[in-house]
């Protein structure tokens, strides 16, 4: 870590923020192995850790005057390498039975998001603020994250004269993310154990953590592992070239998503032309690879959060917040529960709808993952969130803003 050409920051390398995410991982199962109540609601390690470095970076800076700035490079690689690994272990039977219900999903998606911007609006307006700012406290920050918040910000400050838009959408992201990843745990635990939901007992799923008495847990070995780390570079490496070839035809997708639908193509053919082929699908090795890079891109995403960015819009940022938590929470409840089938995997994909309504895709993933550690597999949960919230969140997100921006 040293200090950047600007006196005001302190720039930490791709590096040192590499392995702080991995200190932050750490730091966080600790912290719940030593307040069992973390455990009880599944709340995921970086969540809380990375709140905790989070905290201590902003006394860092208040104390020294100097932002911390991280670079990033790792965390976006580390995104990549998990939603590629959630794509090569898919399986045909599970994205045939998830058809029906990512239309049901995204349809309650796209409800949301004009409650969303409803509300965001409604919290501008209260403030004395111009309706367009609402923009920025809803669908952008919150479904849309940071990204869409800085992409979004220039056009509302020029156009609509709303000072400090860009600004504005970032701390409500912030705030977004923060209640995104306590709130989906406490729902799904409250879901599974009110209407005492269970996984299917035919799901398979495979963890890193085999039972030392089982004679046919496969071992984790260095072959294993770089088997796996080579077909995921593999689909990254025809993903790349599809991105922008999907680019060029003018339809904007997170790189990750290529990725994702490259890995699903080669786990559902590749098996089949070569059957005599080793496909680490469903190994612990895939495992391992999917939970380390899920764990420490949001270890990082976490605790790179600029805190002291929320001070200057603080009234504004905490009504509208709580009553976006508040809608949400309900929404969830009694509608995206219901509507996607009352059972133990409606109950899992709530706490990922919360992940992402409220702050971004890997976090709903880090949710979902936490409850399934915790009460059992839920697959099919883990195909349709993200198509969802990847595919069609961005096309449809894009849509609403100008649609609001308009009114």
């Amino acid at each position: 870590m040293e200090a950047a050409a600007d006196p005001n920051t302190i720039q930490v390398d791709v590096f040192i923020a590499l392995t702080f995410g991995i200190v932050v991982y750490f730091l966080g199962e600790r912290l719940t192995r030593g307040f069992p109540i973390l455990a009880r609601y599944s709340i995921p390690e970086p969540v809380s850790g990375g709140l905790l470095a989070a905290l201590l970076a902003l006394g860092v800076v208040l104390v020294t005057n100097r932002e911390i700035v991280y670079d990033l490079a790792a965390r976006d690689v580390l995104l990549i390498y998990f939603f590629t690994t959630v794509g090569l272990n898919a399986r045909v039977a599970d994205l045939i039975r998830g058809g029906p219900l990512l239309g049901i999903m995204l349809v309650l998606t796209v409800v949301f998001m004009v409650v969303q911007t409803g509300i965001g609006m409604l919290g501008a307006t209260l403030f004395g603020l111009p309706s367009q700012a609402g923009v920025m406290l809803g669908t952008a920050a919150l479904i849309g994250g940071h990204g869409t918040a800085i992409a979004w910000g220039p056009t509302v400050a020029e156009q609509y004269g709303v000072a400090g838009a860009a600004e504005l959408g970032i701390a409500a992201a912030t705030v977004g993310l923060i209640l995104a990843s306590l709130l989906g745990g406490p729902i799904a635990k409250l879901l599974i154990e009110r209407h005492k939901l269970a996984a299917a007992p035919e799901e398979v799923h495979t963890t890193i953590d085999q039972p030392d008495d089982d004679p046919t847990a496969e071992a984790i070995t260095h072959v294993g592992l770089m088997r796996t780390i080579l077909w995921v570079h593999v689909a990254i490496a025809i993903g790349f070239p599809l991105h922008e070839a999907i680019a060029a035809a003018g339809v904007m997708l997170p790189l990750f998503v290529p990725c994702l639908l490259v890995g699903i193509v080669l786990s559902n053919t590749v098996p089949t032309l070569l059957p005599r082929l080793r496909w680490p699908a469903g190994t612990p090795s895939m495992a391992l690879v999917q939970d380390f890079s899920l764990s420490v891109f949001l270890s990082m995403s976490l605790m790179s959060m600029e805190l002291w960015t929320l001070a200057a819009s603080a009234g504004v940022l905490v009504v509208t917040m709580v009553l976006q938590a508040v809608a949400a929470t309900a929404f969830i409840l009694f509608v995206v529960f219901w509507a996607m089938g009352r059972n133990y995997f409606a109950a899992v994909l709530s706490a990922g709808f919360a992940g992402f309504a409220l702050g971004a895709t890997p976090t709903a993933i880090a949710n979902m993952t936490a409850v399934t550690t915790r009460y059992g597999p839920a697959p099919l949960a883990f195909i349709v969130l993200p198509l969802v919230s990847a595919f069609f969140v961005d096309l449809m997100n894009a849509v609403l803003i100008q649609t609001a921006l308009s009114l």
